[in-house]
């Protein structure tokens, strides 16, 4: 499948349209995290719709000393995966088609949500993100726009941005894709020097011990739930694989363990990271509610996010992953 490149509004105005429109948003430099969306944007749009991408590099959301410049731009080759993965059409307007008077007066604010974690990190980025991702919802004016849960933080301001402001388009959110090696895909990866890749590993490791922490507390509330109080109890939560006595199992089961445990185990491996060369240099660890990016606390119950940022060399690197946090007694 061939996509057509369109360079204009009035060139995508221009498109006849049948069926659904869905929309991916990219800053380009595609790779097969992006394929991913484009494919489950063509399911969605189905064979009687139509899929745009987006490719557009927005200098709003990069601040001073930030990567603009180097960011790396492809859009031949672009233009190309795009098509194979199922687009119709690349959207790849210039900085004048989009800004046509210079940087806009009037933009998006992100709130509250927008000054944490990443927002911390980087001012004003979020500001400039929801202000591009309106005026290209405007623009391409789609029923579905799907975005990458790797970017956790943007989806769920995105989201809130189109229900605070009642856009009329469905946001859909695809799971992060990873390298064989667990390395979440990001278009910054190309930076990274095979001693500086070896070191980012530390963060999906890192995200991937906190889920193991949790998953093996979570088995033993569920084993715990399933003998009675008694001595059976701490011989069932021995048997799957407590080495300490039965009262530590019983113990670790009714008390160790949640947020503050799966913080901990990532932590281990982030400060063994540092210790590498070239070390790691960590931006933050949070384990958050995706409603608002605010830390959970130990008694917390429902879907949260282990988030993660970090430098390797001069690169910046981001991922999270999602876990379930229930309560003693109930299946999480």
């Amino acid at each position: 499948m061939t996509a057509s490149l369109l360079r204009t509004a009035a060139d995508l105005r221009a498109r006849a349209r049948t069926g659904r429109r869905a929309v991916v948003m990219t800053m380009g430099a595609l790779h097969e995290g992006h394929a991913t969306l484009i494919r489950t944007a063509r399911r969605i749009a189905g064979p009687e719709g139509e899929v745009v991408v987006t490719v557009f590099v927005n200098p709003l959301q990069f601040g001073a000393g930030e990567d603009l410049d180097r960011y790396p731009r492809t859009l031949d080759a672009d233009v190309e995966l795009a098509g194979k993965s199922g687009a119709d059409a690349v959207f790849a307007p210039s900085v004048d088609e989009v800004y046509p008077g210079g940087e806009p007066q009037v933009r998006i604010s992100a709130g509250s949500m927008g000054e944490r974690l990443e927002g911390a990190a980087r001012p004003g980025h979020f500001d400039g993100m929801l202000t591009v991702v309106a005026k290209l919802l405007h623009l391409t004016r789609p029923d579905v726009a799907l975005y990458g849960q790797k970017d956790a933080q943007q989806l769920a301001l995105i989201r809130r941005m189109v229900r605070d402001l009642n856009f009329g388009v469905e946001i859909v959110g695809v799971p992060t894709v990873r390298e064989e090696d667990g390395l979440a895909l990001s278009s910054r990866n190309c930076y990274l020097s095979p001693a500086e890749r070896r070191t980012a590993l530390a963060l999906s490791q890192a995200l991937f011990a906190g889920r193991d922490r949790h998953a093996a507390q979570e088995a033993l509330r569920a084993r715990a739930r399933e003998v009675p109080a008694t001595r059976a109890r701490a011989e069932a939560l021995s048997a799957i694989g407590e080495s300490r006595a039965a009262a530590d199992a019983h113990a670790v089961a009714t008390t160790a363990g949640g947020p503050a445990a799966v913080r901990a185990a990532a932590r281990l491996v982030l400060d063994e990271a540092a210790r590498l060369d070239p070390p790691l240099r960590l931006d933050y660890l949070a384990l958050v509610d995706p409603s608002d990016f605010t830390e959970i606390g130990d008694d917390f119950t429902g879907e949260a996010v282990l988030a993660v940022a970090a430098r390797v060399g001069s690169t910046r690197l981001i991922d999270n992953l999602p876990l379930t946090f229930g309560t003693f007694g109930d299946a999480s």
